[in-house]
């Protein structure tokens, strides 16, 4: 699906770029069969989608993509992370459920109710099942889509995630007792090749620091090639929001600019041919 009125959209890049910038926590779109299930008032939704909303992270990647030498790919969810959220596992592996924040929350960013779960906050099949199966599933099959495209073009794959996190943090969080470094880069072990993660660091170097894996952790990959295929790398760039935005929600600054710059550089870095790519060939 393409455009604006579809749940994601794919902006295409150039032929030879592997680069698939994935920004899927942007949007506060809630569509309304989806918004009647969910118990907070319109004030209430407002608050929270300022709090979980990754904002303006889709105007950096395209404000990014444009700087590029070689456009890369972006795949940008037109739909709120309220409705589902594309990169939680859709079952028992993903650990956010215990705060009710799998792939279909249930609980808000201040661990209040978001929709009717049980007393652990979680959705039984009979109401989860038609979000996954309406939402969920045909995002994660266009991405992987996105991705086996640039296997088949280029060769190789390398996901960059642009999201975004609140400067103090927030209830729902599992690991925020952490540093919160200005950037912060979620790695994995298989997907996260050292020089991914040595030129985002040089890319990121003016804006007082980063981290590694805190607050946030680990990549989006498509589960068809998670952990099997090292010719998709991966890597998550986590950007406090204090850096770029009025916080919670509010207009972006002059950082922006300067966020898409790197961005632009690290793109630029990887799409030379023997850049981010995992050691090794193949599969795993």
């Amino acid at each position: 699906m393409n455009g604006t009125s579809a749940p994601y959209g794919v902006v295409p890049g150039g032929p030879a770029s592997p680069v698939v910038l994935h920004v899927p926590h942007s949007s506060r779109t809630v569509p309304a069969d989806v918004r009647q299930d969910i118990l907070l008032n319109d004030t209430a939704l407002e608050r929270e989608l300022d709090h979980i909303t990754d904002s303006h992270t889709a105007r950096i990647a395209a404000e990014a993509a444009d700087r590029c030498a070689v456009t890369p790919w972006q795949f940008v969810n037109h739909l709120s992370r309220l409705v589902v959220d594309p990169e939680r596992f859709p079952d028992e592996r993903e650990e956010m459920r215990a705060v009710g924040m799998g792939a279909v929350y249930t609980r808000t960013t201040h661990r209040k109710p978001l929709r009717r779960g049980d007393h652990l906050g979680h959705l039984d099949a009979a109401a989860e099942q038609p979000l996954l199966e309406r939402y969920f599933d045909p995002y994660a099959a266009a991405m992987t889509e996105a991705v086996t495209r640039r296997l088949e073009t280029v060769g190789r794959a390398v996901i960059i995630d642009v999201h975004s996190y609140p400067t103090e943090r927030l209830p729902y969080e599992l690991h925020g007792d952490g540093p919160r470094p200005p950037v912060c880069l979620g790695t994995d072990a298989f997907h996260t090749p050292p020089d991914l993660r040595t030129r985002a660091e040089e890319a990121f170097t003016g804006f007082g620091g980063t981290g590694i894996n805190s607050p946030f952790a680990g990549t989006y990959v498509p589960l068809t090639y998670y952990g099997t295929d090292r010719r998709v790398s991966a890597l998550m760039i986590e950007i406090r929001r204090d850096v770029y935005m009025t916080e919670p929600g509010g207009p972006a600054g002059p950082g922006l600019d300067r966020l898409a710059a790197a961005l632009a550089e690290l793109v630029d870095a990887v799409t030379a041919p023997g850049t981010g790519t995992a050691p090794g060939t193949g599969t795993g």
